[in-house]
């Protein structure tokens, strides 16, 4: 008999569902977001590496791109924050080191795990860019993930500047305009909360990775808030 030929979603032979379950990863990710909320940072639960995966690989589908970067991109978009369990500075590059390890260990091929790990280790803005498809998309999802229930802080009167932003963010959206060449980031925001130009002082940096992970992706990126063209 000859042999069984792979199905479009066994490319990849470790998948972003083995990723999901692993306990491992799991326990990493739930320490960082420990981690995080003892420092004051906003939520960096599952919940935030799940949304991060899912639009990471909506980004790469809807412009075209093929199953298994796609799909790598996924299991990119989960794990990019493990480093966090070890410490805030420097998380992309020992979150990269370590999500090689542990992908290499449970059987992802050599090239895989390399991509994965270089995504995760260009995701933060003091330290990284766009380098690949799979880096571009992390980018974008995670950056793009602002909104009110990421603020663990209650106290509206003991909010920092961070949180402010963050709370003041309604909902947000990532619009793909393939036709176009067009990544639009589409911010409802609370000016009542902060400003236009607060955001952008806390969050430049972050908007200018989205720029050129856009650029990666061979798109323009736009910026609106409240329905406001700002770029």
């Amino acid at each position: 008999m000859g042999e069984k030929k792979k199905g479009k979603n066994e490319s990849c032979a470790f998948s972003y569902e083995n990723i999901h379950k692993d306990e491992e990863i799991n326990l990493l990710i739930t320490k960082g977001n420990e981690v995080l909320g003892e420092l004051g940072y906003t939520e960096h639960s599952a919940k935030h590496a799940s949304k991060v995966a899912q639009e990471a690989a909506r980004i790469l589908k809807e412009l075209g791109y093929e199953e298994h970067v796609i799909e790598l991109s996924r299991v990119a978009g989960y794990m990019h924050d493990i480093g966090n369990s070890i410490n805030r500075n420097d998380h992309a590059h020992s979150g990269a080191i370590m999500a090689y390890q542990i992908l290499k260990e449970k059987g992802m091929p050599l090239a895989d795990a390399i991509t994965v790990a270089t995504a995760i280790g260009n995701h933060d803005e003091a330290t990284g860019t766009a380098v690949d498809a799979v880096s571009a998309a992390l980018i974008l999802a995670d950056k793009t993930d602002v909104r009110r229930n990421r603020v663990r802080n209650q106290v509206i009167a003991n909010f920092d500047s961070h949180d402010r932003v963050n709370y003041a963010a309604l909902a947000s959206h990532l619009e793909i305009k393939k036709e176009k060449k067009v990544i639009q980031m589409e911010l409802e925001m609370d000016d009542s909360m902060c400003t236009v130009m607060d955001y952008f002082e806390i969050f430049l940096q972050r908007m200018l990775m989205c720029k050129r992970a856009a650029e990666v992706l061979g798109c323009r990126f736009k910026f609106l808030v409240n329905g406001n063209k700002l770029c």
